[in-house]
């Protein structure tokens, strides 16, 4: 019997999360079939089962694991299939979550042996109801689905917001666009602000672990990025050290790299806090998730008539509380308006 053991995949993390199973525990599985999905700090890999046999699982999803840690053994021994399954030779095998499918839709043994496999998994019956409204999700966002449903589960979240007045920062944003050659905006304008708060408000850039804060040397800004084909977070690193032309220099460059998806991984690593652009169209209100490994994600939407709009914060409630969040925010109105009146480097 071969063990399925996790290979070091980063060498920065000393544990990983096993996200998904891609298949049933019973099953039978190829050498060169992708098994489980595992989650990195900077990537999601599909781990192959590398010998032919039935996968047993040994490590349950959403369950951590270290580096040669056995999550399932393939063997010799049968899959499990439904009582009423055809005998070898009359057609495919179905296991019983399959057949239990196939039994509540109605669905004919023509359309079973339509499917042209020789095992029918659950999957397979699922894609049968399913037809042409089938629609796989793309890589960037199944990625995205994967940190929302962690977040969900484990970081238990509160909100906050505020109206503030972008309009004299907007018009100060303009004039600074001439002056720096780059395009500066609300993102701009919100990196600056939240990373001048570092100092006063560390626990808003520090990272849960066990009983104690973990708290960031320099204040790291994710910023959302979404041109249609997928949501990026790429990161402005010492964003505190950083002139406003470095900021919208490194903003444009994550800007052009989300186009293609060609960003290094240092690009997407590391932030400690995460500002979300909500922009687009007549957005008033937008409650972001709080990213894996980050205590706070700013919601910034776009400014109505009169340059106000509602500025929000999602945080991790563990490290933060509700009167603090309150005062986090204040501050940033503050900052905010002193970047539009002050001088920005």
């Amino acid at each position: 019997m071969a063990e399925l053991r996790v290979p070091k995949l980063n060498n920065n993390d000393t544990e990983y999360l096993l996200v998904e199973w891609l298949v049933p525990d019973g099953t039978p599985v190829h050498e060169d079939d992708a098994v489980v999905l595992v989650e990195t700090s900077k990537a999601t890999e599909e781990l192959p089962a590398d010998t032919n046999g039935v996968l047993r699982h040994v490590v349950k999803a959403g369950a951590w694991c270290r580096p040669d840690e056995v999550i399932a053994t393939v063997g010799d021994d049968a899959p499990v299939i439904a009582e009423d399954t055809a005998e070898p030779g009359e057609g495919p095998l179905v296991t019983a979550p399959a057949q239990a499918l196939i039994d509540a839709h109605g669905i004919t043994p023509e359309q079973v042996a339509a499917l042209g496999v020789r095992l029918v998994r659950r999957a397979d019956v699922e894609r049968l109801v399913a037809g042409a409204r089938l629609h796989e999700l793309p890589r960037v966002q199944r990625a995205v689905a994967r940190a929302v449903e962690v977040s969900h589960q484990t970081i238990p979240a509160a909100y906050v917001a505020v109206r503030m007045d972008l309009g004299p920062a907007l018009e100060r944003a303009k004039a600074l666009t001439k002056e720096v050659r780059r395009p500066v905006g609300v993102a701009e304008v919100f990196v600056q602000a939240v990373a001048g708060l570092h100092g006063e408000f560390p626990l808003f850039f520090a990272a849960l672990q066990g009983n104690h804060a973990v708290l960031s040397e320099t204040p790291d800004i994710g910023v959302t990025v979404d041109l249609g084909e997928g949501l990026y977070v790429p990161v402005v690193h010492d964003a505190a050290g950083r002139t406003l032309k470095d900021v919208a220099v490194t903003l444009m460059k994550h800007r052009l790299a989300a186009t293609t998806g060609e960003f290094k991984e240092s690009d997407l690593g590391g932030a400690n806090f995460v500002v979300t652009l909500h922009t687009e169209g007549e957005v008033e209100m937008a409650i972001p998730f709080v990213f894996p490994g980050t205590a706070c994600a700013l919601a910034v939407t776009a400014p109505a008539d009169g340059g106000s709009a509602l500025i929000g914060l999602a945080y991790d409630h563990r490290l933060i509380n509700g009167r603090d969040a309150s005062l986090f925010l204040a501050a940033l109105r503050t900052a905010v308006a002193q970047w539009s009146g002050g001088v920005v480097a």
